[in-house]
């Protein structure tokens, strides 16, 4: 399948949108400390602070000491944020679309527009990774098979003398 036909598919290994179950936490609590959430996503404290700060994070709620106490919801955000992250989606278009939820559902199709310009960015790097892996492979395969001839030779090539009589080299 070239990456046009990719492009023009719909997206695969999706759930319904009915599937708002979420993922239940180890200890099944739905309230955790910044210490909590750095250990669970792996994210450092900076992150989290910076997320909520640059508009990334929703508003995270607060103990009665000030301390943030993040739910099950944020955990499941965080997790979105790390795949968009994963895409290459600029710091600036994420920002842009946790707005775009936060002003409702009048904005799902400024949502998708984003989604789906980040999706053909994403199958224009795999076209290009793709290119690079075969470029890899047969460059691997020329020291697994000795005999496939390496397009670029690591000696000078010698000129067969029919060819150096031809051309007076």
């Amino acid at each position: 399948m070239t990456v046009v036909q990719v492009a023009k598919s719909k997206p695969s290994n999706t759930t319904s949108c009915s599937d708002e179950s979420g993922h239940p936490r180890p200890t099944g609590q739905d309230q955790y400390t910044i210490s909590e959430v750095v250990a669970f996503t792996g994210l450092s404290a900076h992150t989290l602070r910076w997320y909520e700060r640059i508009g990334l994070m929703p508003h995270v709620d607060r103990s009665h000491t000030g301390q943030r106490r993040f739910t099950n919801r944020d955990l499941d955000w965080l997790g979105f944020v790390g795949k968009l992250r994963l895409t290459g989606m600029p710091v600036a278009d994420m920002v842009r679309y946790a707005e775009l939820v936060r002003s409702g559902d009048h904005t799902f199709p400024d949502r998708q527009a984003l989604l789906e310009s980040t999706r053909l960015d994403v199958l224009q790097r795999i076209a290009e990774l793709q290119d690079t892996l075969t470029v890899l492979d047969f460059k691997i395969s020329t020291y697994a098979c000795p005999t496939v001839q390496d397009p670029a030779p690591r000696t000078p090539a010698v000129r067969h003398p029919a060819v150096q009589e031809r051309t007076g080299a």
